[in-house]
């Protein structure tokens, strides 16, 4: 017979959640339950800015390539970057990968958005495990990430990463993890105006 923690290893082995699922998980937690414990999509392809953040990233697929790398101390980038953890069950995809001239790298991503003084804490957690991706693939130190607020005239952002970022991303993936594997109906968000928007506002008790 095996033991319960070598049968919890045996059922994460495999499992890769994404980055956007981090996201979700972190806006309210019933998220991952819906949509992996009782396979209810969200259809986020019908959301405005979800399209135009498409948009905005295939556009610049097409131009300004080389803009990030004059207004940074970088020496070279890499664009649309797929990349995956299976140690730490993630994977996601990196607007701009930049390698940088102190050594270091440092994701950037492209908002569809106007800077308000404020940069929210999705973004930030999005760049930290963006981070997280490239320090463990690459094996080069992250301390940083970029936003890129295109409705601001592309201005960027530098936002700050430290250690205890990594480590807090790390608990919160193991308790999506949790949710998948063990099927327990986490609590909502304590916000209630989420809900208002929220796609499973019919069904959520």
């Amino acid at each position: 017979m095996q033991a319960a923690g070598e049968n919890q290893k045996e059922a994460l082995e495999g499992t890769l959640i994404t980055i956007s699922d981090v996201l979700e998980y972190l806006f309210c937690p019933r998220f991952i339950f819906y949509m992996y414990c009782l396979d209810i999509p969200q259809h986020e392809e019908n959301r405005f800015k979800v399209q135009k953040g498409r948009e905005v990233h295939e556009t610049r697929k097409l131009t300004n390539r080389d803009h990030t790398r004059k207004r940074l101390n970088c020496t070279r980038k890499e664009s649309e970057v797929f990349i995956a953890s299976s140690k730490n069950h993630i994977k996601g995809i990196v607007d701009e990968v930049l390698f940088l001239e102190d050594g270091t790298t440092a994701p950037l991503e492209y908002k569809f958005a106007e800077y308000k003084d404020k940069i929210f804490k999705t973004y930030k957690n999005q760049l930290i495990l963006q981070a997280l991706l490239i320090q463990e693939n690459y094996n080069i130190e992250v301390n940083r990430g970029y936003i890129c607020f295109t409705r601001s005239n592309n201005l960027v952002k530098e936002i700050e990463i430290k250690t205890s970022d990594f480590d807090k991303s790390l608990k919160i993936i193991q308790e999506i993890l949790d949710v998948m594997h063990k099927g327990v109906y986490p609590k909502t968000t304590r916000s209630s105006r989420k809900c208002i928007d929220c796609c499973y506002r019919n069904i959520c008790v």
